[in-house]
């Protein structure tokens, strides 16, 4: 029998499971929205979250998919191992069988067994299942019905008993949870196995005794307080590790020697002239880290995450960063190198996600601009943390400042850190590290931590209905509600069986408004998404929440931000237009003030451009199109050429905006004006680059275009006024800037004169003090710059630094009411302590109520108190008596 394919084996899944009766469904996008307690896709669960909840009724009970999966922050991380072992991944594919309160443990073990022994022919002998062997402490009994089942397809033996870390799965630490059932495949030798039972090695971490599948079966909701409570109804979740499956039925000793991976190592061989020895040495880590690192970067820039500095940028920034050192340090490639492997990455996917080679050139841009700014510091920052590694031998430990150091000022992710750390036999203080980054935290802004508490639940099977597109009041109920707290402050989020509150989402601000409940009026401050739950955020809670609601959103702020949406769908199509079909929407922000649209592009817009584009918008909006909003199946709306975006999840049934079936046509779930018309007017305000690849335009429409154009006229008129209404308002402003540029050269060369004056006087007054050659002197300069400049041009003029002599040189200056103090010194002062920062810092700040530094040799300060500056000279010449 020939070998399958990766392509095959996962063909093989999906159709198994359209055999059982399930509706295969597209993955969900790798980068989680509307989720707080997730950044990433982690399982293939994710995306039907809602339905284990009882939150929203699944449209189909049985279904499958493949989904990409990240597992790099939070419960679940498996960085570390990645590249190291030969099965740990970033990003990996799980395919996946659900049962939305279906079918349970009978059906889900009867079909796995079926599947890996009949369709994939696997060895019987070398699989063993394990159950959930209870847990006291959770008050949990044996998983007796799993293991029940098993006993009919498997004997006794090789059905292990597992324990709450490796048979009890959760999501994170709140959420669905259940007991599962693993499957498990012995890929060791005849020989090996015959010494050693492969039972004994279950979860052991053994390299080829490896889990393929899991069974999980959802039952219980995690709470905040730690407590289980009972889903509404029971559910199957099952997940198989598509790398590991093709491993095992291609008969591999690793994931990376099948075909997911071997083009790509293939491809890094030819790139670098090294060769993948199959090995632990660091040049085939560095091989294995490459194959799977670029996965996970490319697949989550396509879905829309590009790397930054916080949240879910930051993880993908670590993950591109820790590939690059691997190809810097241990294959010699001093080049960008990762950008290079995406035409092979996206060819390999182009019929399994799509989404990589329709944004190939955009996600190629912004990798190889990652990798260039990270080269440009990674050579220096290597050779610090050399030194560094050096100085920690006697400790074993590199403390946490250093690791903050290389972080901040080297861009050295602490796991990178981590990592060069461990292969130096040292540990990283990461508490350390930890204190320090928060105290960069504390400097920049006040915590943000939100404490939110579990709901409280008034009606558990309540719709939660949106109706906000045909109107802005009605009569609704709360039918959940939670306290939270953050910044310090108390408030409320509720829940309503009925809203028109358009909740945050696809750019869109969420609504304000209020509820009014009898005579008591609450105010809604913002609306959000969470889990598909409308949320509304309010400062208090309503004393009868079991009341009925008249729910009424601002009309002002939601006609003013649907006339931006529209406006925004109308600015996408001209980019389109004036730039090329290659600009994709990569973010955007419609309020009521203005729209921020982010879109691929690869170079600056020029004027004539923005121009052309402002010129077709506004026709549009002349023409008065009807805005017209449909729903129809996504297929349907994809064959009319609406525009999808990449990273979003749709539905089956999407809403389709058309304004002028020839213009645009995009799927959106905002709300929009009825006519183009209503907006009245469009106007850009700028244009600027926000990341590799991405540039930013902010407009406005409608009162806000208004209001722009009402501010920059009084304000060109206001600049008439001032300069006497010249008929040429720009002449007249760019001769002023002229001679102001010729006054100020005129005004440095004085200045100079006046240094070189000034400098002369001050030599002559020089004094002789126990060996030191002393200037010290309040003097008339019109900034602190050219207090430092007088402070070196006495240096290259002092006549006695030329016989070795000490000198010492402390200068201060009343400058518009402020203090200003330079002071200098040499170096052999310096290395007597005489070191010119800790002067200003403990002898002359003081006086002066202000602050400074700077180095030994030379330091400046600033104060607010220029009444001492007689003091201060003194002070400075009295250390040296």
């Amino acid at each position: 029998m020939e070998m399958m394919n990766s392509f095959d084996i996962r063909q093989t899944f999906l159709d198994f499971f359209k055999e059982k009766g399930h509706v295969i469904v597209p993955g969900a996008p790798i980068v989680i929205k509307n989720d707080p307690t997730l950044l990433f896709t982690n399982a293939g669960m994710n995306q039907f979250k809602d339905f284990f909840l009882g939150n929203k009724k699944a449209p189909d009970t049985r279904v499958a998919d493949t989904q990409k999966c990240l597992r790099v922050s939070g419960k679940h991380n498996d960085l570390e191992e990645v590249g190291v072992d030969t099965y740990h991944h970033t990003m990996f594919e799980m395919l996946g069988n659900w049962s939305f309160g279906d079918y349970f443990k009978k059906e889900a073990i009867e079909w796995s067994w079926e599947l890996l022994t009949e369709r994939y022919k696997l060895d019987k002998s070398r699989l063993y299942v394990t159950y959930f062997e209870g847990d006291a402490k959770e008050n949990l009994g044996k998983d007796e019905d799993a293991y029940n089942e098993w006993k009919k397809w498997i004997s006794e033996e090789r059905i292990l008993p597992g324990n709450k870390k490796d048979n009890f799965w959760e999501m994170g630490d709140t959420g669905p949870c259940g007991p599962c059932s693993e499957i498990h495949y012995d890929g060791r030798s005849d020989e090996e196995r015959k010494l050693v039972d492969g039972a004994t090695l279950i979860n052991k971490d053994n390299p080829q005794v490896i889990e393929i599948w899991n069974n999980v079966f959802m039952e219980f909701n995690r709470l905040k307080d730690g407590s289980l409570q009972p889903l509404p109804a029971r559910h199957v979740d099952t997940g198989m590790g598509f790398e590991r499956l093709v491993r095992v039925i291609q008969g591999g000793q690793s994931n990376y020697d099948t075909d997911v991976f071997t083009g790509t190592i293939a491809e890094v061989e030819k790139i670098t002239g090294k060769k993948y020895d199959f090995g632990d040495s660091k040049q085939a880590v560095a091989f294995r880290v490459l194959a799977d690192h670029i996965r996970a970067i490319a697949f989550t820039i396509a879905d829309g995450q590009l790397p930054s500095n916080t949240g879910a940028g930051y993880v993908i920034r670590r993950i591109l960063r820790r590939a690059v050192r691997y190809y810097y340090s241990y294959l010699d490639y001093k080049q960008p190198l990762l950008f290079q492997l995406l035409p092979l990455l996206a060819k390999q996917f182009e019929n399994v996600f799509p989404e990589l080679p329709h944004q190939l050139d955009f996600v190629t841009k912004v990798v190889k601009e990652e990798e260039d700014s990270f080269l440009r510091t990674l050579d220096k920052g290597l050779k610090k943390i050399d030194e560094i590694i050096a100085d920690s031998k006697s400790s074993g430990v590199v403390n946490g400042k250093e690791t903050f150091e290389l972080f901040d000022t080297y861009g050295f992710p602490v796991d990178l850190t981590r990592l060069i750390a461990v292969e130096n036999n040292l540990s990283v203080d990461e508490a350390g590290f930890n204190a320090e980054m928060q105290l960069q935290k504390n400097r920049s802004r006040a915590a943000t931590a939100v404490d939110t508490e579990d709901w409280v639940i008034l009606d558990e099977h309540s719709p939660n209905e949106f109706v906000g597109y045909d109107t802005l009041e009605v009569k609704s109920k709360i039918t959940r509600y939670r306290k939270v707290k953050a910044k310090g402050k108390e408030a409320y989020q509720l829940v309503l069986n009925v809203t028109p509150f358009y909740a945050e989402s696809g750019g869109q601000v969420g609504d304000t408004g209020e509820l009014q409940i009898g005579d008591f009026r609450l105010q809604i401050v913002n609306t959000k998404k969470e889990n598909n739950l409308i949320i509304h955020f309010a400062d208090e809670l309503p004393v009868d929440v079991g009341g009925e609601i008249i729910a009424t959103v601002d009309v002002n702020k939601r006609l003013q931000t649907a006339a931006h949406h529209t406006a925004t769908h109308l600015l996408h199509a001209a980019l389109r237009n004036v730039l090329g079909k290659h600009v994709a929407q990569k973010g955007s922000l419609v309020s009521e003030e203005h729209l921020r649209f982010d879109f691929s592009h690869f170079a600056k817009v020029t004027d004539e451009e923005l121009q052309k584009i402002e010129l077709i918008v506004n026709e549009k909006i002349r023409e008065n199109i009807p805005v017209v909003i449909k729903e129809m199946p996504k297929d349907e709306a994809v064959a009319l050429g609406a525009m999808a975006l990449f990273g979003e999840k749709y539905g089956d049934i999407v809403r389709v905006v058309i304004i002028d079936p020839k213009y645009s046509i995009e799927l959106c779930g905002g709300t929009h004006a009825g006519a183009t018309g209503e907006l009245g007017f469009f106007k850009i305000k700028h244009e600027a680059a926000v990341a590799a690849g991405v540039r930013r335009i902010e407009a406005v429409s409608g009162k806000a275009a208004e209001e722009l154009i009402h501010e920059q006229f009084t304000a060109v008129n206001a600049i008439r006024e001032v300069l006497k209404n010249p008929k040429d308002v720009l002449k007249a402003v760019e001769n002023i800037v002229a001679d102001n540029s010729e006054l100020k050269k005129k005004i440095e060369s004085l200045e100079a004169k006046q240094l070189t004056a000034l400098k002369e006087k001050l030599l002559a007054k020089a004094a002789h003090i126990n060996g030191t050659d002393f200037i010290g002197e309040i003097v008339e300069v019109s900034n602190a710059d050219a207090l430092k400049k007088l402070c070196f041009d006495l240096k290259s003029s002092l006549p006695f630094t030329e016989a070795g002599n000490s000198y010492l040189v402390v200068l201060a200056a009343n400058i518009e009411g402020k203090a200003n103090v330079a002071v200098m010194l040499d170096e052999t002062l310096a290395a007597k302590g005489f070191e010119a920062a800790k002067i200003i810092k403990e002898h002359i700040a003081p006086l002066i109520k202000g602050g400074g530094g700077g180095q030994k040799t030379l330091a400046t300060a600033g104060g607010q108190d220029a009444s001492n500056l007689d003091e201060v000279i003194e002070k400075v010449k009295g250390l040296l008596k």
